[in-house]
């Protein structure tokens, strides 16, 4: 049983996890971000896309920095300065743009107690980000990353006529054109010298052989390792190409089963991959909210059969986790819940609290029970935080889920928005939870 646990404990965690912890974590900056409020002009939104210069923007802040020189009122000029001269300094760290572009955000913001405070933040995008910014405000501008996270999975387009196909994809609003095809396939009627039949034989062989190519390439340049590497594939092209492949035999059936949209264009090449993006925007909106719709909707069948395979509530989860049974972690994306790491200083324990925003002001909550001692506070961290730190030692893959969906929304009211789908069987009721007193009351 512990080298079971042990081999789960060491599973390696994949590409799709690691991708849906930075992607919670820019939420996470962007929503802090626009409760930033400062005075004046003082906060500097600085974005540069992928390829383009350092020494531009050097540039551009000095010529800003001449021009702030002239501000009229002192404290609005010197917060100004102040920023535009951080944002240098956060710029000279960098020898060239980043892959996916640089992102700096600098200014004095105004806390909730009205005081003052300096924020320096530059990061590289988890995906390109095809957008130039520089704007001085009274607040962050944060809508190209929100736009990135609205559309951060990456679709698969195969655009075909009769003149040739292109492959394609679309991640965020960067478009990439990976490949092009060129055929050369005969017309319906022939010029003569031939059969009629003979002439239509060659005629569907050259089209089938065609077909056979197209779905050759889609198997080379959509699937890794066994396995897609797109989250949705689009068909796209005039007449009956496209269609004939996703129910052709010779497509990958992999890749037939990500298929999000059929699409008629009326171009071909490049001009038929912007209208076919066009064209499917609604459909690949909704990827990402289906996925989540499946993940709970298999939550709430394992409930339903009642298999035993399954927890909920702060206490049952953490349980399953350090028994390494959890196999997928389920959290809603903004649970309030902080894990309290507190010390009785006199006899050395160690005690872990799971409090609500409203809980963390009760002055109980930091008093041992017995004694009435106070309690040292160790740590004070968001839960989701420390699970996006944490989750990896469990051996488990942590999901994120939003309240958006009606399965969401009911998995947040119904089961306290945390869960867990298990590898086995665990009776809950077997543990001596002597942690009664370490947990909170917070019912689920």
């Amino acid at each position: 049983y512990q080298r079971r646990v042990r081999d789960f404990m060491d599973r390696p965690i994949s590409e799709e996890d690691e991708k849906n912890i930075k992607q919670w974590r820019v939420k996470k900056l962007i929503q802090s971000l626009q409760r930033a409020r400062g005075n004046g002009t003082s906060m500097i939104s600085l974005i540069i896309p992928p390829k383009d210069q350092i020494s531009r923007y050097n540039k551009m802040l000095a010529d800003e920095f001449g021009t702030a020189s002239n501000i009229k009122n002192r404290v609005n000029r010197l917060s100004v300065l102040g920023a535009i001269t951080s944002t240098q300094q956060k710029l000279k760290l960098y020898n060239r743009v980043p892959d996916n572009g640089l992102v700096i955000y600098c200014g004095t913001i105004v806390t909730d107690e009205g005081k003052e405070k300096k924020v320096n933040i530059d990061f590289e995008p988890h995906t390109p980000i095809n957008t130039s910014l520089y704007l001085c405000d009274n607040k962050f501008h944060t809508e190209p990353l929100s736009e990135l996270l609205e559309s951060d999975e990456k679709f698969g387009f195969i655009v075909m006529d009769g003149n040739g196909s292109l492959f394609g994809t679309l991640s965020g609003n960067t478009r990439t054109v990976i490949h092009k095809l060129s055929v050369d396939l005969p017309k319906k009627h022939g010029r003569g010298g031939q059969s009629a039949l003979r002439f239509a034989r060659l005629r569907l062989e050259k089209r089938h052989n065609y077909l056979r190519k197209v779905a050759e390439l889609a198997v080379q340049f959509f699937i890794t390792n066994d396995k897609p590497n797109v989250s949705g594939l689009i068909l796209a092209g005039l007449a009956d190409f496209k269609t004939e492949l996703g129910q052709s035999d010779m497509f990958d059936a992999r890749l037939q089963r990500i298929i999000i949209k059929v699409v008629d264009v009326s171009y071909g090449g490049e001009n038929g991959f912007n209208q076919a993006i066009e064209l499917s925007a609604d459909s690949l909106r909704n990827v990402k909210f289906i996925q989540e719709k499946k993940l709970i909707s298999k939550f709430f069948e394992e409930i339903a059969i009642d298999s035993g395979k399954y927890c909920f509530g702060i206490r049952d989860t953490m349980n399953s986790l350090e028994a390494g049974a959890a196999d997928i972690l389920i959290v809603w994306d903004s649970l309030d819940l902080k894990r309290v790491h507190l010390r009785n200083n006199t006899t050395g324990e160690d005690k872990i609290l799971f409090l609500t925003s409203a809980q963390l002001s009760q002055q109980q909550n930091y008093k041992d029970e017995k004694t009435g001692a106070e309690l040292e506070v160790v740590s004070r961290d968001e839960l989701v935080e420390w699970f996006a730190d944490n989750y990896k030692k469990y051996g488990t893959s942590l999901q994120f889920v939003t309240d958006k969906s009606q399965e969401g929304c009911q998995f947040v009211k119904g089961f306290g928005g945390i869960g867990c789908l298990l590898r086995w069987r665990m009776d809950f009721d077997a543990f001596n939870v002597e942690e009664d007193e370490d947990i909170a009351d917070y019912d689920y």
